[in-house]
């Protein structure tokens, strides 16, 4: 392993070049109502001179040609190469900067497979995963390193979750063949059990803390069966298609329910997962999907809008007929993206709104608790760095930061990001 050099600055902050713009706040408007007013609240940033110290940031640059794909993860930063002139390819981990300033490092660099076309880099359970997709056949592989080493450790056909327990969940589900959900030891690769999976399955979790502990399986059949994550036990199963065995339907569990769109998708229908108890049946044409939504259930129409339910019984607490496409829900608020106007809080109980934040490009979290984020561009190749903090109803400008091209991921304090010159840049926000 050879490190690499590092080069890390501290520049001072430019938090107080963000022009302010936008109307003064407004009162909120009657419960789940659409807002229609054209105008878009921008938060003012005020500099008081000698108030409170210069913001400051640590920035680095990261070893990446023009080409290569970048993924800020975890602790670390991982860049897939574009291929040689031999066709060779590699992947490699650099640290991300401490609060210090130290600079990216290099911790090691591996080969990759010369074919797909790789769509993640994640750190699960000490392994770093690389997630790529074959042509023509539209396969998934994923490939395990080291995250110490960058030691290959395994390679195995399809994605894989992290499951309660010590282990990986591994599936490589086609709609035209039989395939299986696998076990795997995290270290080796190896199976530990492996239940069957018919061809045109559809599969759901039920995930606890961001590790998968149950998985129902609809086959195509119409039975539903539950399996334990654990020892790939099934504990029970139900038949939703007495009398009728061609039909599409589509499952999905959410919190402790087991929702089911049955033929025709005009229907919602509910089982306890535990036990598949049937529950209730709702009137909800052309369902999409549905999020637990702080107690109760949204569920997003293929048309968009929102309708947000009662979990035990099934009915209609309110509703959103427009366009607006549900982001986000945290501490009891939504994050509603509103089309052509960026976004807007509101509340989950009564859909009133509680604010307009205006429009911003809203980043990829690392985890489900991770700060809200989003960037926009600001004037001469600056880019306006903000929480979306939904508590508050507010965007908390975080900084603004120079010669930016786009390209960004944002996990903050650190924010990743291409610069005008196509070099790529990792900044460390302090205050």
């Amino acid at each position: 392993m050879t490190e690499g050099r590092s080069l890390s600055i501290i520049e001072l902050g430019e938090v107080r070049d963000e022009p302010a713009a936008g109307p003064p706040d407004r009162r909120p408007r009657a419960a789940g109502r659409p807002v229609r007013s054209a105008a878009v609240l921008v938060l003012s940033l005020v500099v008081l001179a000698g108030a409170a110290p210069v913001p400051q940031r640590a920035v680095s640059t990261v070893p990446a040609a023009r080409r290569a794909t970048v993924y800020l993860a975890a602790d670390g930063v991982f860049v897939v190469d574009p291929p040689t002139p031999d066709g060779d390819r590699y992947l490699t981990a650099y640290d991300q900067p401490t609060a210090t300033g130290t600079g990216v490092r290099r911790r090691w660099q591996a080969s990759l497979a010369r074919t797909g076309d790789y769509l993640d880099v994640r750190v699960e359970r000490g392994l770093v995963l690389a997630v790529a997709v074959n042509a023509p056949d539209r396969m998934f592989q994923t490939t395990a390193y080291d995250g110490a080493t960058g030691r290959q450790r395994w390679q195995l056909p399809g994605a894989v979750q992290p499951a309660v327990g010590d282990g990986l969940l591994q599936s490589n589900i086609r709609q035209d063949e039989p395939s299986a959900m696998t076990r795997i030891d995290p270290d080796s690769g190896r199976s530990i059990w492996s239940v069957p999976i018919a061809a045109s399955a559809n599969l759901s979790y039920h995930v606890v803390e961001g590790r998968v502990d149950r998985f129902a399986l609809l086959q195509a059949t119409g039975e539903v069966r539950v399996h334990d994550a654990v020892t790939g036990r099934l504990l029970g199963s139900v038949d939703t298609l007495p009398g009728d065995r061609a039909a599409f339907q589509r499952i999905q569990v959410v919190d402790d329910l087991l929702l089911l769109v049955p033929p025709g998708s005009s229907r919602l229908v509910a089982y306890r997962l535990a036990g598949l108890e049937p529950l209730w049946t709702a009137e909800v044409p052309l369902a999409s999907y549905a999020v637990s939504c702080a107690g109760l259930l949204c569920v997003i129409p293929q048309t968009g809008g929102l309708q947000v339910l009662d979990p035990a019984s099934g009915v209609v607490r309110w509703s959103e007929p427009s366009q607006d496409n549900l982001v986000d829900v945290r501490h009891g608020r939504l994050l509603m993206a509103k089309p052509g106007r960026g976004y807007e809080v509101r509340d989950v109980a009564t859909g009133r709104q509680r604010i307009e934040l205006g429009a911003w490009t809203l980043m990829s979290m690392p985890g489900p608790d991770a700060p809200l984020a989003g960037v926009r561009r600001g004037d001469n190749g600056r880019m306006v760095v903000a929480e979306l903090d939904l508590a508050a109803a507010r965007a908390r400008v975080v900084d603004v930061l120079p010669n930016v091209a786009g390209s960004c991921q944002v996990s903050l304090p650190v924010v990743l990001c291409q610069r005008l010159d196509g070099s790529t840049a990792l900044w460390r926000l302090t205050r």
